[in-house]
């Protein structure tokens, strides 16, 4: 069966988001999305999810599950007003924020028959990575080295550190994921460690290993330490594709100048 299903994270808020920043300036529309935390809807000029769809429709995917929160969600209200012509879209709500882990389980009818994409809404990652998972045979991840997220992407240095770090066996399977790289004493991940952006193919057997994994020292059922699970209590294998290109992260309100200009002139085709 042809892989053209993806699961779309967006129901945490951004509290870094959240935070003044007198060194960013924002319209109106971009201030009221990022005051509220929305950062899939921050416009630049479209919102900011719209961008990420779109790049999953050029890769092949048709049908999508945005995982929200519950309640109102103004992410629902605005897609589920839409009829996209290149997507099927359906929404899956995260019903405690209780981490990544439990953000993919709530898609889980959605993506229990067969493998999947799944992804952050507050990330535009490269076409080229969605259509190397599409190519795999099974489960894998693209891989980025720090000096193309930097210089190919949005991401300053200092951020490196929020990031999972991995470990690759010689035939190019991820042997480990850690949630956070060790850091140099600049604040930085050592010089050629591997980084995961949250970028996945999963086979549904993935949300087995989000169902057992323990809670993380943050009392969230984090997505890294499922995946880890899944190598080693459930033998997963996830093949890893070297990217060299960068992604454009939407983190905080300094980010959003940098994305608008990164984003001009791409045609946005739902």
């Amino acid at each position: 069966m042809p892989l053209n299903r993806a699961v779309v994270l967006a129901a945490g808020l951004g509290t870094r988001l959240r935070r003044a920043d007198p060194g960013a300036a924002l319209d109106s529309e971009q201030a009221a999305a990022a005051d509220a935390g929305l950062k899939a809807l921050v416009p630049v000029p479209r919102p900011f999810l719209d961008y990420v769809l779109s790049g999953l429709a050029d890769a092949g995917i048709s049908e999508v599950c945005i995982v929200v929160a519950p309640g109102e969600s103004p992410i629902r209200k605005r897609y589920a007003a839409m009829s996209p012509r290149r997507l099927r879209l359906s929404f899956a709500v995260q019903v405690e924020p209780r981490g990544t882990a439990d953000a993919a389980l709530a898609a889980a009818a959605f993506a229990s028959e067969s493998d999947f994409l799944l992804l952050n809404s507050d990330n535009y990652y490269p076409v080229t990575a969605y259509r190397a998972l599409l190519g795999l045979p099974g489960p894998g991840l693209p891989v980025f080295e720090r000096e193309s997220l930097v210089s190919h992407g949005n991401i300053p240095a200092e951020r490196l550190n929020r990031y999972a770090a991995l470990r690759v066996s010689p035939d190019g399977f991820l042997t480990r994921i850690e949630e956070k790289p060790a850091a140099s004493a600049a604040g930085t991940p050592a010089e050629g460690v591997l980084l995961s952006m949250n970028l996945w193919r999963f086979c549904p057997e993935i949300f087995e290993a989000c169902r057992r994994v323990p809670l993380s020292v943050r009392g969230e059922l984090e997505l890294p330490q499922a995946v880890q699970y899944g190598i080693e209590e459930l033998h997963l294998r996830f093949r890893a594709v070297p990217c060299a290109e960068g992604v454009l992260d939407l983190s905080t309100r300094g980010d959003v100048a940098s994305i608008a200009r990164r984003l001009r002139g791409v045609e946005v085709r739902l």
